[in-house]
């Protein structure tokens, strides 16, 4: 995975709570044998509805979904969090997350802000009102800011979470940085153990 240290940019206010990872990516798509292509699937069954939020110009190529409380709640499928990324999003603001969808998340490199029930609102409503206002995430600083409407307010993100992000860290990488001794215990372990060559 990439490091994230900063994003900046437009959000597209997703104004439902309790979103569960079947309305995220219903599980038609979760056939396909690839780990590419579900940014079409991304709400597809919402997206029918042409008014439906996605289907809306002005918030094409926003990189921000703020959502609302409760969002990714459901069964544990990591196919969600592909499909948000893959439609382009690098960060969900919400007031809840679902335990398993923020696991996720975090181990995929797409940032869960979570904040207060007021600030998710005067997000949601500010970008309603202004779909061009500019939003930063800091995950250094664990900050989330909205310069155009005087929002710089501080997130929770674990410490091990934060290193994950600043330094690209998935599940495989953390490993690998063990890499040195887990070579010199294969190399000296009993010859009478299992191996798995």
């Amino acid at each position: 995975m990439e490091a994230v240290r900063i994003v900046t940019g437009t959000a597209v206010p997703l104004d439902r709570s309790d979103v569960d990872t079947d309305q995220i990516i219903p599980s038609d798509w979760l056939k396909q044998v690839e780990r590419t292509g579900f940014e079409k699937g991304l709400f597809s069954e919402w997206r029918d509805d042409r008014d439906f939020v996605l289907n809306q110009e002005q918030y094409v190529g926003a990189t921000i979904l703020i959502g609302g409380p409760n969002f990714g709640t459901g069964s544990s499928r990591e196919h969600a969090v592909w499909a948000i990324q893959q439609y382009g999003f690098k960060a969900v603001i919400s007031p809840r997350f679902g335990d398993i969808f923020r696991n996720n998340s975090t181990k995929n490199g797409l940032i869960p802000v979570v904040v207060s029930p007021e600030v998710g609102e005067q997000l949601m409503r500010a970008v309603e009102a202004d779909p061009t206002l500019e939003i930063t995430i800091d995950v250094e600083r664990r900050t989330l800011e909205a310069p155009a409407i005087g929002l710089d307010v501080s997130f929770p993100l674990d410490a091990s979470v934060q290193h994950r992000f600043l330094e690209g860290l998935d599940d495989i990488g953390i490993t690998l940085r063990n890499d040195a001794s887990i070579t010199t215990f294969e190399q000296t372990r009993p010859g009478w153990l299992p191996t798995t060559r």
